[in-house]
C-alpha cells in the first residue's frame, strides 16, 4: 500500500470544539498505531480531505511520524476554496498553520461552496487516489457524516481489494485505559482517571 486515506468524525459531532479538548491526543494515537504499521511496509502518502476534526489530527500525527519516517508524505484535497473561511480565528490559525506543513494541498473545485456536488468531485478522487482507507467511526453510536466511507470503502474492498481499517470508540478508550493504568504505576498518588468510553454517544448526525 503506497496511499492511504485517512478521515472520520468531524469535530463538533464528538462535541469538540477546541484543541485542548483531552479525547484529542487518544484519537491521535490510535491512528498512529494504524499508521506506522502501513509505514513499516513502504506507506508513502496519507490523504485527508482537511475538514476539522478528525482530517486535521490525522495530518497533525502524520507530521510527528515524518521525523522517524522521512519518506512520508503528507497531503489535503479539499472539496472547494477556501473551506476554512468561515471558520474562527483560532480553528483558521491552526489549519493555516497545519497547511504549512504539509507536502501538498489541492482543491477540486476552485470555487467556493456552490454544491454537494463538489463533496461527491472530492471523495471520488480520495477513493481513486488511494489504495485503502482508515476511519474513525462508530456505527454502533449513531449515523454520521463518515457512513458514506465505511459503505464506499467497503464497495472497493469487494471489487478490487481496497483495504478498510475501522477505528472504533472501543479502541481509543482502551487507549485511554492502558494511559491511565501506566500513570497509575508511575505515580501511584495520583488518581486522575479520564474516559472517553462514548465518545460518539452525543454525537451529532450531519451529513455532507
Amino acid at each position: 500500500m503506497k496511499n492511504i486515506l485517512v478521515t472520520g468524525y468531524r469535530a463538533h459531532e464528538l462535541n469538540i470544539f477546541n484543541q485542548k479538548h483531552e479525547g484529542i491526543p487518544y484519537i491521535r494515537q490510535a491512528i498512529r498505531s494504524k499508521l506506522v504499521p502501513l509505514l513499516e511496509e513502504g506507506l508513502e502518502w496519507v490523504i485527508t480531505p482537511g475538514q476539522y476534526g478528525v482530517d486535521l489530527w490525522a495530518c497533525e500525527e502524520a507530521i510527528e511520524l515524518k521525523k522517524d519516517y522521512p519518506q512520508l508524505r503528507i497531503s489535503i484535497l479539499s472539496a472547494f476554496a477556501s473551506p476554512e473561511e468561515r471558520w474562527s480565528d483560532d480553528k483558521k490559525e491552526y489549519y493555516e498553520g497545519i497547511l504549512k506543513q504539509i507536502d501538498f494541498h489541492g482543491v477540486v473545485s476552485n470555487r467556493p461552496y456552490e454544491g454537494i456536488w463538489q463533496f461527491k468531485a472530492r471523495d471520488e478522487l480520495l477513493f481513486r487516489k488511494t489504495d485503502g482507507l482508515i476511519l474513525v467511526y462508530d456505527e454502533d453510536a449513531g449515523e454520521g457524516s463518515p457512513r458514506f466511507f465505511k459503505q464506499e470503502a467497503l464497495r472497493r474492498q469487494q471489487e478490487n481489494g481496497y483495504r478498510y481499517i475501522s477505528i472504533s470508540s472501543e479502541d481509543i478508550q482502551s487507549l485511554a485505559d492502558e494511559q491511565r493504568m501506566e500513570e497509575q504505576f508511575d505515580e501511584p498518588e495520583q488518581n486522575a482517571e479520564y474516559s472517553v468510553e462514548g465518545f460518539t454517544d452525543e454525537m451529532v448526525s450531519k451529513e455532507e
